[in-house]
């Protein structure tokens, strides 16, 4: 328990029984307040990029400790001195940094700030810190902010899940692009060019499901968002991306169609996708293979449209960090003989027999409100069928995308962790850039026939 929770509780028992009950009252109240505004202020620091003198291992690099998840940090290695640095991307003027310490902190250090990150101006010093969350009211100016670590407390490195740095100045960070209007024009070209596409007639055996996919094996990796952090590289959490080979955070319709190289299947599905990278003993495990299915969940398909070039989808949070025991929704499972058996010691992973491998499903909305290719939250302009149809602000059906995510691992006693935190928090981004005939063709023939393809649109 931190010092600022036992003065809590102390404040509370005086509250409940002192003399002036009244008073304090009010100004637990008035306090209760002022840390409700300072949690809703956003750090001039987060999604900006870091470095550190040393990180323990991959999922807990720099970048962690100023991603605005409670979920992640920074750890460095075991010895002293040690060092984080946050480059706010222009000048600010710095009036508080809070640390957010793990239990791993720093009893000793300083924190310093710099116009040029060479000649640093020392703004604090604290000797004999007691860890937790440290709010440091400072004065200072400068471009970048660094911790300086001297003295740890426990015999490994020190670990901070957040470092956030308040004042005014610097580039405020940029959560994606807003509204994104489709072009009405591209978009009634697009309508008219699919209507004028024949449709074939499936054969007598087809298996009569909507669905056709692509196949997808993993590319790179970066810490690179371009729906939530358009143009910021470095911004996010470590991703896995497959499909476009050029996908990076400066990604853009036009970037991913003029871009042909893809390691999915078909060679016309230019698409962008990523998954936030799992690891298994800080060592990062990436999927063998994902099959990105596009189907319909609509008890009539045949009013599916294709999707508008560059529509920008998200499912899942990353932020979400609760636990995951077995049988609770939206598991990571166990695929092939034996299945799982039995979970991680904390519960929120099965571990497989040796005989199947980690897997994870990932269903995305289907209805679309054919206004926006993009949205403030990357969500609010999709959403789902109600009675089995899209209508309301999402009246336009398009496929539903769902990622089937394979691992090769069986997993262990120790679990996993994602770059986003918990199980809970695993998402999925589709950045969609496909050749129009192909994926019209692919929707007219499969979808709205209820006829199963494969990946080259055959039934």
């Amino acid at each position: 328990m931190s010092p600022p929770a036992r003065a809590g509780r102390s404040r509370l028992r005086t509250i409940l029984f002192g003399a002036a009950a009244t008073t304090l009252v009010a100004s637990f109240i008035t306090g209760l307040a002022l840390r409700s505004a300072d949690a809703a202020e956003t750090p001039i620091s987060q999604g900006k990029p870091a470095t550190a003198s040393s990180a323990e291992n991959a999922a807990t690099a720099a970048s962690a400790a100023v991603d605005g998840n409670a979920g992640t940090r920074w750890s460095s290695a075991f010895s002293d001195p040690q060092w984080l640095q946050v480059d706010l991307g222009s000048s600010a003027t710095i009036n508080k940094v809070v640390l957010s310490w793990e239990n791993a902190y720093a009893k000793d250090f300083t924190i310093q700030t710099s116009a040029d990150g060479a000649a640093w101006t020392t703004i604090n010093t604290t000797v004999n810190g007691t860890g937790g969350t440290q709010t440091l009211t400072v004065n200072g100016s400068g471009r970048y902010v660094k911790l300086n670590t001297t003295k740890r407390a426990t015999q490994y490195g020190v670990s901070l899940w957040e470092f956030q740095v308040f004042g005014t100045g610097g580039t405020q960070p940029t959560q994606g692009a807003g509204w994104v209007n489709i072009d009405p024009a591209k978009w009634q070209a697009q309508v008219a060019a699919f209507n004028a596409l024949p449709t074939h007639p499936y054969p007598a055996n087809a298996v009569r499901v909507s669905e056709f996919n692509a196949a997808c094996t993993y590319d790179h990796s970066f810490k690179d968002d371009p729906i939530v952090f358009p143009g910021l590289a470095g911004a996010s959490h470590m991703h896995s991306f497959l499909g476009n080979k050029s996908a990076n955070a400066n990604s853009t319709t036009e970037s991913l169609l003029g871009y042909t190289q893809t390691s999915c299947g078909p060679a016309n599905d230019l698409s962008a996708y990523w998954i936030p990278t799992l690891y298994e003993n800080g060592v990062a495990v990436e999927p063998s293979g994902v099959t990105v299915y596009y189907g319909s969940r609509l008890p009539d398909p045949s009013v599916t449209m294709p999707f508008p070039q560059g529509l920008r989808i998200i499912s899942g949070d990353a932020k979400l960090q609760v636990a995951t025991p077995a049988g609770s929704p939206n598991q990571f499972w166990c695929a092939g003989a034996g299945g799982e058996i039995g979970r991680s010691t904390d519960g929120n992973w099965p571990r497989c027999a040796q005989t199947a491998f980690l897997n994870y499903q990932l269903v995305f909305p289907d209805c679309w409100d054919g206004v926006h290719l993009d949205s403030p939250d990357h969500k609010s302009h999709m959403g789902n069928a109600v009675n089995g149809k899209c209508q309301g602000a999402y009246p336009v059906a398009v496929p539903n995308i769902s990622f089937v995510i394979a691992y090769p691992t069986h997993g262990s006693a120790a679990g996993f962790t994602l770059a986003s935190g918990m199980a809970s928090s695993i998402h999925g981004d589709s950045f969609l850039a496909w050749d129009n005939t192909a994926m019209g063709q692919r929707v007219k023939d499969c979808i709205r026939q209820k006829a199963k393809c494969n990946t080259a649109g055959q039934f």
